[in-house]
């Protein structure tokens, strides 16, 4: 459905650290920059970036916005959860565990980037 997802950061080098640990686990490669500073993180799926604002102006997360990251188990989620916290991010919402709504059971761990940008990982649990 999605061909990339962009989000904004004035501190460049703080998210790429916190993206390349967090999407290492799910093992993506480490990002890459291009001419304009912006970092990509490349999947045969789609793209991640981080950027500062072309415009100048300071970048801000969305209030009520979420970037969901599909993870293969709710070790997986865990350890997205525990690299994120150790390289900068903070934890956000209830803990990691298993809610259960319409959608059915999953697994769900959320957390802030440095730029303060709400990020979820979730794993659908089998019916």
């Amino acid at each position: 459905m999605f061909s990339h997802v962009m989000l904004g950061a004035d501190d460049i080098a703080a998210s790429r650290a916190f993206y390349d640990s967090t999407l290492g686990v799910i093992g993506v490669q480490p990002g890459f920059a291009d001419d304009k500073g912006r970092i990509f993180w490349m999947t045969p799926t789609g793209v991640f970036a981080i950027t500062r604002p072309l415009n100048g102006a300071p970048a801000s997360c969305g209030n009520g916005s979420t970037v969901g990251f599909a993870m293969a188990s709710p070790e997986q989620a865990d350890a997205w959860h525990a690299a994120g916290l150790k390289a900068g991010g903070s934890a956000c919402e209830d803990p990691p565990g298993v809610r259960e709504g319409p959608a059915g059971k999953l697994y769900l761990a959320y957390l802030r980037d440095p730029a303060g940008n709400k990020l979820c990982a979730l794993h659908r649990m089998p019916a």
